[in-house]
Formats: C-alpha cells, sequence, structure tokens
C-alpha cells in the first residue's frame, strides 16, 4: 500500500510537469535550453514505465531506502541549508521576507516539494514552482520550477565515523510570472558535507549560481550556508544558520550579504507506519550592510516516509 501510494504521487508530479510544459516553452528564446528540458522531461516519463517492468527494483525500494538512510548520519534537516544526507519526504515551506522599505512578501512553498531515494546514495528532489505575493504593486505570481539531485560520496553513521560528503547538481527552469523568476535558467553545482560530535553536529553547503545566458546581466552567485545543530530531548534540535551570498557581475557586483538564521527543529515524530512528521521555524537576520531582505521569517513542515 504504501509502495502503491509513492508511485502515485510520483506520476502525479510527472504529470504536473507535463501540464506546464505547453506553457512555459513561449519562455525558453534558446533552442538548446528547450531541448534539454524537453529530453529531462522524456526521462520522467520513462523512469515510471521502467519501474513498472520491474517488480524487484519496486519491492526492494524502501529496503533500499532504510539501507540509505542506515549508512549515514541520523542528524534532521536544517531551516534554510539544504542537508548532505540522503531524505525521502514532502516539504512545504513558508517564508515571509521583508525588503529594506518594510514590506513583506509571503512566499508559498518556498520552492520545495517532493525528495526521493531511487537509487544507492542517489537522491532526487522535484522542487515545485513558489507562489509570490508580494503585498505591494509589484504583480503577484508563480516562481520558477526547480530540480535537484545529490549523490553521495562519502558517509558513515554514529557508530562509525559520524560524518558525510555529497554533491548536488541543480537546476532551475525560468517559468516564474510577472518577473517572479529568473531571466534565464540556473545551473548550480554544489559540494556538502558534515560532521558530527555527539549531540552536535554541523552541516554546510558550497555552490555556484551559473546563469546559461548573459552572466554579466544576472551575474553569478557563491552560496556558502553553515548549520550548527545540538540535539536536546532526543527530538528537539535547537540551531543557528551562516547563509551567505557573495554576488559577481550583475547589478550587485561585489557585493555580499550574510543572514544569521537562529532557529528550533521539532522531530522526527510517527505519524503511520513509515510515515512522520518534523516542524521547525527560523528567523532570519541580515549581519552586513548590505542585504536584500532582513528579518525573514521561515516555517517547514515535513513528512518522511
Amino acid at each position: 500500500m504504501e509502495l502503491h501510494c509513492l508511485i502515485r504521487i510520483y506520476l502525479y508530479s510527472c504529470y504536473l510537469l507535463k501540464r506546464l510544459t505547453n506553457t512555459i516553452q513561449y519562455v525558453f528564446k534558446n533552442s538548446a535550453m528547450r531541448k534539454l528540458y524537453v529530453f529531462f522531461l522524456l526521462l520522467c516519463f520513462l523512469l515510471p514505465l521502467s519501474l513498472h517492468a520491474q517488480d524487484e527494483y519496486l519491492a526492494g525500494w524502501f529496503a533500499r531506502v532504510d539501507k540509505t538512510k542506515d549508512e549515514q548520519p541520523h542528524w534532521i534537516t536544517p531551516i534554510a541549508t539544504t542537508t548532505p544526507r540522503l531524505e525521502e519526504e514532502f516539504r512545504y515551506d513558508q517564508i515571509w521576507q521583508t525588503n529594506a522599505e518594510g514590506v513583506t512578501t509571503d512566499n508559498y512553498d518556498g520552492g520545495k516539494g517532493l525528495e526521493l531515494i531511487p537509487f544507492d546514495k542517489v537522491e532526487v528532489i522535484f522542487n515545485a514552482p513558489p507562489y509570490l505575493e508580494h503585498n505591494s504593486t509589484a504583480k503577484d505570481g508563480w516562481g520558477d520550477v526547480a530540480f535537484l539531485v545529490k549523490y553521495r560520496l562519502l558517509s558513515a553513521n554514529e557508530q562509525h565515523g559520524n560524518y558525510i560528503l555529497t554533491a548536488f547538481l541543480g537546476w532551475s527552469v525560468p517559468t516564474g510570472s510577472y518577473n517572479n523568476g529568473a531571466l534565464y535558467a540556473i545551473i548550480t553545482p554544489t559540494i556538502a558535507y558534515g560532521k558530527g560530535l555527539r549531540d552536535f553536529d554541523l552541516q554546510g553547503t558550497f555552490g555556484i549560481a551559473l546563469p546559461t545566458a548573459d552572466t554579466n546581466i544576472v551575474g553569478r552567485n557563491y552560496l556558502w550556508n553553515n548549520t550548527f545543530q545540538y540535539r536536546v530531548f532526543k527530538r528537539v534540535w535547537p540551531e543557528v544558520e551562516l547563509n551567505s551570498t557573495f554576488f559577481q557581475d550583475g547589478a550587485h557586483d561585489g557585493k555580499k550579504q550574510n543572514f544569521v538564521t537562529p532557529g528550533v527543529v521539532f522531530g522526527r515524530f510517527s505519524l503511520w507506519k513509515r510515515l512522520g512528521f518534523t516542524i521547525g521555524g527560523g528567523y532570519q537576520i541580515a549581519s552586513t550592510h548590505f542585504h536584500t531582505s532582513n528579518h525573514n521569517g521561515i516555517l517547514s513542515v515535513r513528512f518522511p516516509f
């Protein structure tokens, strides 16, 4: 029953991608990017078909997921920093971003979505487009669709070293409406790392956001995030994050911004059989003179399975 539900969720996510295709074709001015996106859609549909044809593969899905998780530390996923751990869950974030004029933009979903472990050492994430409500004269609308693939390079659980090293490759598709997304697709290679010591752990990422065109206009962003967590009472994880961005080219060339993000995550709690529940929140405070927003609230809800 659990496996059947998982397949239905995955097939539905692929169906939504197909429905989006007709509305976003015009966005791609570069024919090569359009071909790349169509190729990715084909993969999304061929994968479920291949899964149906391999009963043995499907039957071992959750056994593979459990084995993958057992081989890595059992920390909790931070509020803003992407964890180097491989996880299987559905995630929804709610973000309130306040600009320099004091106007708050409501970011529904925060670009989160479905996370799956289809193969050993591999996680794929399908991030649904966020909906942005600006509470100003700016037009509300949908942001960009994004995807992320993780490949775990090294790992050891708490009994064998308590560390992890993972490579990411993320990319976003410019599907945003009314300037609520990027001008072009953006590819973000990232290295993620983590080390634990008893109830303390550090999780971090360093990545480069590379636009596929007009770099001098869009600019490159160097993204460096570090999270310091400490577990208390088994299911309470207070944390402090440092979320940094270094800008090269574009409108913010040469500038940097950093947020100090105190927060806490509660979980994982068991709901039904494999299904769990985790909830957390954080508050981003700008610690640099330059910042695009400040005093941002984040609420994160996850359903791991």
